[in-house]
């Protein structure tokens, strides 16, 4: 499986780590106001043993998930990963966090199309798809960005803050990337 995937050269996503727990939770513990607004765990998220709790269990045989600590210039800035990895429907999920200083630099949508293609050629993938909460603008333009197509509304599909929120939903086709691609 993929250990490190190099963006280039100020970007890095690399396969998350117990060493990684300190410094990815003293980023949430950072931004935790800011980052509580779309994100469900990071209420969740109390002490570094919580972070280092979540990191083993992504690295239990029986995880669906792949995450990557993502590094601007070797500092670790958020998190990006592939979610529910479905092996025999050929498709997944992405998910991604940045802390706000580091938003609007292109570390997201950089990382992504390595993670695509990643996806369709690594993982044999035919399918990805990104979820944001409706009104998470900086979110929802990164599938669009990258020529998603809008699917649809997951009518309440995440818990957040104490109340159900409904989920934009935009997926990619191997095919199609092949086309965005040439």
């Amino acid at each position: 499986m993929m250990n490190t995937i190099r963006v280039n050269h100020q970007i890095a996503l690399e396969k998350i780590a117990d060493s990684d727990a300190e410094e990815i939770f003293l980023l949430i513990s950072s931004f935790r106001e800011k980052l509580r607004t779309w994100l469900p765990f990071v209420d969740y998220t109390k002490s570094p043993e919580d972070t280092g709790n979540y990191i083993r269990s992504l690295n239990n045989s029986g995880s669906r998930d792949l995450v990557f600590t993502a590094r601007f210039m070797g500092q670790a800035v958020g998190l990006i990963g592939y979610k529910d990895i479905d092996n025999i429907n050929k498709k997944l999920e992405i998910g991604y966090w940045l802390a706000p200083p580091f938003e609007g630099k292109g570390i997201v949508t950089t990382s992504l199309e390595m993670m695509i293609d990643a996806a369709f050629d690594k993982l044999q993938m035919n399918r990805v798809q990104i979820r944001c909460g409706v009104g998470n603008t900086r979110s929802r333009n990164i599938p669009r960005r990258l020529h998603f197509s809008f699917e649809g509304i997951e009518r309440q599909g995440e818990f957040l803050n104490g109340r159900f929120i409904d989920l934009e939903v935009y997926g990619l086709l191997k095919k199609e990337w092949i086309v965005l691609r040439k």
